[in-house]
């Protein structure tokens, strides 16, 4: 089936969504020409597209924006979350419902089509993004191939075998594609108007962030707080990270099916567990950090994307408003005597966070650090350094 749901007139598309079910349709292009496959997912943030196009954790997948204008506060150098822009790490396609305009904000340094261009994102604008995303409600996320060419000459059969070819993202490690490829240190703090980004010059403990796609925010939350932070490779043995001697040890977000990143990360996980040194993971890490504990994780229907999601916080009673990007989740029902639930979903039970009984252990599936999206779960980063305080013998920060 193919779908023409552009309103314009024009006599040929530019660009095309293939569906592995064979369903086509046509859009006018933008960004990068070519092709690439992934799987199709929306987003509901308002806000922060630059921030999702570039978070590590969207890699193999084609974000479609529910709201409809994307792209007139134009793209700036600031607004990114991966750590080596050069190796373009995020999602691999963007999907708008309506024309980008040109740019009117006074961060901006150009043209998001331009920016587009330069990540190698292809991306499609004109379509029904509320028919696909009711599509994705009902039928779950489609594998499918993004193409754009200004000509509007495309093999289509060619590109319906190539999407319903696509294995999925089911049992694919893509850490191993987005993560550092050496150790490095992390100084940047959180930006201000005032002076931009700041840095960290005086540090009063050590965290060792182990990279299977982290967001720069969430290092920067990190930074804020007093951590010197060592960023290491997903692949990092437990005993190096031990030879760095951190005061704390954090798990990053990061895309693809945790049971494949576990593969290799599971093992370590375990060993850092057992040395009493406090453990946070986000995300991926969230996930991994529960197979390590002996649960097991599951592919979601749709996922959950966007900055508008309830989650509960058991601890505190409290209802946050946080942003969510994940496939995946940890089945609830799994986790195993000693680790405990503390917090959930309130769109769908899900689970959004465990601790383990007696360790300082804990770790949280949605986003704290947000960027984009609302800061109400940015405590957590102190929950984390409290562990380490209390390590130490030194009094609490306050959450709040």
């Amino acid at each position: 089936m193919t779908t023409n749901t552009a309103p314009w007139g024009a006599t040929r598309a530019t660009a095309l969504l293939v569906l592995a079910d064979g369903t086509v349709i046509e859009g006018r292009g933008l960004g990068a020409e070519g092709d690439a496959i992934g799987e199709v997912c929306f987003n509901t943030a308002l806000t922060g597209y630059q921030e999702i196009l570039t978070d590590p954790s969207y890699a193999g997948q084609i974000v479609t924006f529910t709201f409809p204008h994307i792209g007139n506060v134009g793209a700036n150098d600031e607004d990114i979350e991966d750590l080596n822009p050069a190796a373009r790490a995020g999602a691999i396609g963007a999907i708008f419902r309506a024309d980008v305009t040109d740019p009117s904000n006074f961060r901006s340094a150009g043209h998001l089509d331009a920016w587009l261009k330069r990540r190698g994102i292809v991306a499609l604008s004109g379509i029904d993004t509320r028919a696909l995303t009711a599509l994705i409600r009902e039928k779950g996320m489609p594998n499918a191939v993004i193409a754009h060419a200004q000509s509007g000459e495309f093999d289509i059969e060619a590109l319906k075998a190539k999407a319903a070819a696509w294995s999925g993202l089911v049992g694919l490690d893509l850490a191993k594609d987005v993560t550092s490829g050496q150790s490095a240190q992390w100084a940047e703090k959180p930006w201000t108007l005032e002076s931009g980004y700041g840095s960290q010059d005086a540090p009063t403990f050590h965290v060792v962030a182990i990279d299977y796609g982290v967001k720069r925010n969430i290092l920067r939350l990190l930074t804020d707080l007093g951590a010197k932070v060592t960023v290491v490779p997903a692949t990092t043995s437990a005993a190096d990270v031990l030879a760095l001697k951190p005061d704390g040890i954090f798990l990053s977000n990061g895309p693809g099916d945790p049971a494949a990143t576990g593969e290799y990360s599971v093992p370590i996980i375990r060993e850092l567990i057992g040395t009493g040194i406090p453990v946070f993971g986000i995300c991926l890490g969230h996930q991994m950090l529960a197979l390590a504990l002996g649960a097991s994780t599951v592919k979601m229907h749709q996922g959950h994307h966007g900055a508008n999601h309830p989650v509960k916080d058991f601890t505190t009673g409290k209802v946050e408003i946080v942003s969510m990007n994940h496939g995946f989740a940890v089945d609830g029902d799994t986790l195993p005597d000693g680790v405990e639930a503390t917090h959930v979903s309130l769109f769908d039970g899900s689970n959004c966070g465990l601790r383990v009984t007696g360790k300082p252990v804990f770790s949280v599936q949605h986003h704290p650090e947000a960027s984009p999206g609302p800061q109400d779960s940015h405590y957590l980063f102190k929950r984390f350094v409290n562990l380490i305080r209390e390590r130490k013998g030194e009094p609490a920060l306050a959450e709040r």
